[in-house]
């Protein structure tokens, strides 16, 4: 049975913030100190409602800053039709030691309606964004609920999809703590022993998670079929990402050999799809790899890194990955 999914209490909380506090001036034009207060208080909630994908741009400074006032002025306003699913299909949690990471990861393992453990089927590899867990990859839906999803009225090709803990790293090597090798070597031959993902492998991801799965494509052309990114934390240079976030690469020469931008080239001939707000504060990033990535489905609208953006490109990503993988 198809249903609609309720609003999440963040998101209402954030449409009724930007469209309900006018803000004033006291009579010299001034700001009071309550009204500073306030506009602070907008800040942490800007930050609350960024959710996790957010956390590194409190880092950059741009939280509570621009995109609070985006916020407060609807700039980050992104309308998406209402959520219909079918019946949700089961999912397999459980942790394993990695070798890789050298320490006890979470993982899950979720099925579309219709089919359950034991089920051969194309393998949708979703990295979670920074600061959540494998249980966390999307926003507003679970990924039982995202292979249930209905798109354009129609439900998705059953894929299943797969996530462990990757740390905070940015899905690179670093000292100690290889998350990718994790991904590669560990979680997709656990996935496989379990029939999935033999015949096709996708990966997605928001933020953090956007960036690592164009890595992992990047890096892995010949094992990944298809990748969907949202909003990836795309930096341009070393400066510029090691200011914004001191432990997203161990070194400039990590930086080099991750960067999506100059290894474009090896997504020739893969569908890729990736989106990014107008107000996004990696878009400079997210353009130039627009520009590298040839063949790339690029959808660059309204929006900024937040919620609301988040939600409203999860359907066609999903659509766009089942698609090609099930093709």
């Amino acid at each position: 049975m198809a249903g609609r999914t309720p609003g999440t209490p963040g998101r209402a909380a954030c449409t009724s913030a930007a469209r309900g506090a006018p803000v004033s001036t006291g009579a010299g034009g001034g700001w009071t100190r309550r009204q500073v207060l306030g506009a602070a208080g907008a800040g942490l909630a800007a930050v609350a409602v960024a959710g996790a994908g957010g956390l590194e741009l409190v880092s950059r400074g741009v939280l509570p800053g621009q995109q609070a006032l985006d916020r407060l002025d609807g700039a980050c306003s992104v309308a998406s039709p209402p959520m219909i699913f079918s019946a949700s299909g089961p999912s397999v949690s459980g942790r394993f030691f990695s070798r890789a990471r050298r320490r006890e990861v979470g993982y899950m393992v979720a099925y579309p309606p219709g089919h359950q453990p034991g089920s051969r089927l194309p393998l949708i590899i979703a990295l979670h964004p920074f600061g959540p867990d494998h249980r966390h990859v999307l926003t507003g839906m679970s990924p039982r609920q995202a292979l249930a999803l209905h798109v354009a009225g129609q439900p998705l090709p059953p894929t299943a999809m797969a996530s462990a803990d990757g740390g905070g790293g940015y899905w690179n090597p670093h000292p100690g703590d290889d998350p990718m090798a994790m991904v590669i070597d560990e979680l997709i031959p656990l996935c496989q022993r379990m029939g999935l993902g033999r015949h096709a492998i996708g990966t997605m991801g928001i933020s953090m998670g956007g960036y690592g799965a164009i890595l992992l494509a990047e890096k892995y052309p010949g094992l990944i079929a298809a990748v969907a990114a949202i909003s990836p934390a795309i930096w341009t240079s070393y400066p510029q990402a090691r200011a914004a976030n001191a432990g997203a690469y161990a070194s400039a020469g990590a930086f080099t050999a991750a960067d999506v931008v100059t290894h474009a080239a090896a997504l020739n001939g893969m569908p890729v799809r990736v989106a990014c707000g107008l107000r996004d504060p990696f878009h400079p990033g997210v353009q130039a790899f627009a520009q590298a990535a040839r063949g790339a489905v690029v959808d660059i609208s309204p929006g900024c890194h937040s919620g609301p953006f988040f939600t409203a490109q999860e359907p066609p990503s999903l659509a766009f990955l089942a698609r090609h993988l099930t093709a």
